[in-house]
């Protein structure tokens, strides 16, 4: 199983100081994030993609690549790619090329994010949400996949005879997840290509993560992808602790009393008790992540989110430290302990190449203009 943490890239006070740190500070604190996570044995960093203040990561593929060259083992994904806004062509080719500069560490999750006027900033129509994201993941599912795609569609320009470059390195493409808080229709669109899905799980009761995981196993195996307990699913979750469970709760209320997101409406009692976030000791930590399985079934990959709502970067490092050494080992060897033999461990690009029969030289040599011929021996 993996773990890992996700961020969103927010700008935002610090309640207790009154500062708020520059888009460049806390740049520089997402990346010194993610070095620590590798550092303390953890498997995942994972960006949003924001293009509006308070937030700065608006270039994930620039960040996953500077992380890339500084880390040697960590997993560089996406929170979030806004396959509604973003063109699928550039999402190919800027993808790809990540996939290569990291030698294959690296995959990404589709969402249509949760910002209104994004749409008619790159052109879109907030309306077409869902149509945009079921269209342009089929044109990005294709680009991955042929050589040669000609295509037509309802919200971009046709493409005639093109080739995505560089291909997905070792003729495998990144694998996708698809991440969704309330609709059921990207739940099916997972299950319709055997892709992940990832559940945000912070906001809703269990209940309602519930019926969307339930819905994704469903229809997994309906598209004969494998038995409902074999599909793929991550979960999203947010911890705060201390060792001392009063210390942490102490600490962390100004915080989510003053949170962009949820802040100045349930309180922190009232919403830990009826969402999975969990304010408390490292132990409280293992046992309501350990108690996610009971409602969603064996899963593949488990994201906290620990560094929003104006939280220090020392404070967000020192969480990090009680993740690594005391929480993620315990629940490494419970979930393997847990885990049938039949349920997957979460893809990975060696997994991925292994599974298509071995790794392939996918470059695509260009047709001769003269001849219309391919140079000999050369794919295309």
């Amino acid at each position: 199983m993996q773990f890992g943490v996700f961020t969103v890239g927010d700008v935002t006070v610090d309640p207790t100081t009154g500062r708020e740190p520059t888009e460049h500070e806390r740049i520089k604190a997402m990346v010194a994030i993610a070095l620590k996570a590798e550092e303390v044995g953890l498997d995942v960093f994972a960006t949003g993609e924001h293009h509006n203040p308070p937030f700065v990561p608006s270039s994930p593929t620039t960040m996953m690549g500077h992380i890339a060259a500084r880390t040697e083992r960590l997993l560089l994904s996406t929170a979030t790619t806004l396959i509604t806004t973003n063109d699928p062509v550039k999402i190919a080719e800027d993808y790809a090329m990540l996939q290569h500069l990291s030698d294959g560490r690296v995959d990404l999750m589709m969402g249509r994010g949760n910002t209104g006027p994004v749409y008619p900033w790159f052109g879109k129509d907030i309306r077409a949400g869902i149509p945009l994201a079921i269209e342009n993941y089929d044109l990005l599912h294709r680009l991955w996949r042929e050589d040669v795609v000609d295509w037509k569609g309802k919200y971009r320009t046709p493409l005639q005879s093109f080739t995505s470059t560089p291909r997905p390195l070792d003729g495998v493409p990144p694998f996708v997840w698809h991440g969704s808080i309330r609709s059921p229709e990207i739940a099916e669109q997972a299950a319709y290509y055997g892709d992940g899905f990832f559940a945000n799980h912070i906001f809703w009761p269990k209940e309602h993560t519930q019926r969307m995981v339930a819905l994704y196993r469903q229809r997994y195996a309906h598209y004969g992808h494998g038995t409902a307990d074999q599909a793929i699913v991550g979960l999203g979750g947010q911890v705060f602790m201390r060792r001392n469970s009063q210390d942490a709760v102490r600490e962390f209320r100004p915080y989510f009393d003053n949170a962009p997101v949820y802040g100045h409406g349930p309180s922190l009692e009232e919403f830990t008790r009826e969402t999975p976030l969990t304010v408390g000791s490292p132990q409280q930590v293992i046992d309501r992540t350990l108690g996610f399985r009971e409602y969603v079934g064996d899963y593949q990959r488990q994201l906290f989110l620990m560094d929003h709502a104006g939280l220090p970067l020392k404070t967000v490092l020192e969480q990090l430290d009680l993740l690594g050494e005391e929480v993620v080992p315990v629940l490494r060897k419970e979930f393997a302990a847990l885990r049938p033999a039949h349920v997957p461990e979460a893809p990975t690009h060696a997994s991925l190449v292994a599974a298509a029969g071995g790794a392939k030289d996918s470059t695509v040599h260009a047709v001769d203009d003269v001849t219309g011929k391919a140079p000999e021996g050369a794919t295309r």
